[in-house]
């Protein structure tokens, strides 16, 4: 059996464990995390089915068959279609990953109890918060460069409107990933698992009609009412930095309060089991 030798010594002294016990620094932590959330992400048929396959067949449809015409206002009757769906469909790629998919795998994740065991491994909770947040960031790098190159075979221009353009259409992308991660939070950590998977696919639905997809001058009447949503906030927004290369201080400004307001009652509300 294993013990002291006639030399005074265990079995283990001077055994070297590579890699030691202790654990990895903070950064190393988070960004397996971040490695670990993409890949289930990618691995994953639905969340791909959200986060790729349906923002590519809204912008295969919305710019070449005829249901892309309620896309258009009159008052961009001059403007190619594909520029106009284009930023829409961008937004709808952020509010599919920072939102729907989020939600969802959070609310499952608490359910199951994941949240609550990673909360209590070095990784803690921030860690798991950042490494979250660097994977939603990277899968939307991924659907930036996937659905943009397909709207640059479809014909669209991003750059039409000077080089201003491109910058001020990723930042106004990066705040509605800031408000729709808030709102997912939010959701995952107040709601059962089996709601919020119905309410977040039931808000995709909806807001993705609101003033993303669909400008809100299209919708007549209830255009300035919409001007108050996340969706529509971001939706004017990237058409604006699209179209016009300029950076809506309104919009943004929306996007921002859904963040902060979001965020604050994450902070009071939410649940890690």
């Amino acid at each position: 059996m294993g013990g002291v030798n006639d030399r005074g010594r265990t079995p283990t002294d001077g055994l070297v464990l590579a890699p030691g016990g202790g654990a990895a620094p903070a950064a190393a932590r988070v960004l397996a995390q971040a490695r670990f959330e993409v890949g289930v992400l990618l691995r994953n048929g639905e969340q791909l089915l959200v986060s790729l396959v349906l923002p590519a067949l809204a912008l295969l449809v919305l710019a070449r068959t005829p249901v892309g015409a309620v896309v258009v206002p009159a008052s961009l009757a001059g403007v190619a279609r594909i520029d106009v769906v284009a930023p829409g469909v961008l937004g709808l790629a952020v509010l599919s990953t920072a939102f729907t998919g989020q939600a969802i795998a959070l609310g499952f994740d608490r359910r199951y109890g994941v949240l609550r065991l990673l909360a209590t491994t070095p990784l803690g909770r921030s860690g798991l918060l950042l490494g979250r947040g660097l994977a939603v960031l990277a899968v939307e790098a991924l659907q930036v460069v996937v659905l943009g190159g397909l709207a640059l075979a479809l014909g669209w221009q991003p750059l039409a409107a000077g080089p201003a353009a491109l910058p001020l259409l990723l930042l106004a992308l990066l705040l509605g990933t800031a408000a729709f991660a808030a709102l997912a939070l939010l959701l995952a950590g107040s709601l059962r698992a089996e709601a919020v998977l119905a309410v977040a696919n039931l808000a995709w639905v909806l807001l993705a009609g609101a003033g993303l997809l669909v400008p809100r001058e299209a919708a007549g009447a209830a255009g300035p009412l919409l001007a108050a949503l996340p969706s529509a906030a971001l939706g004017d927004a990237v058409r604006a930095a699209s179209l016009d290369g300029v950076l809506a201080l309104g919009p943004c400004a929306v996007l921002l309060a859904w963040a902060a307001a979001a965020g604050a009652l994450v902070v009071r509300t939410f649940r890690w089991s």
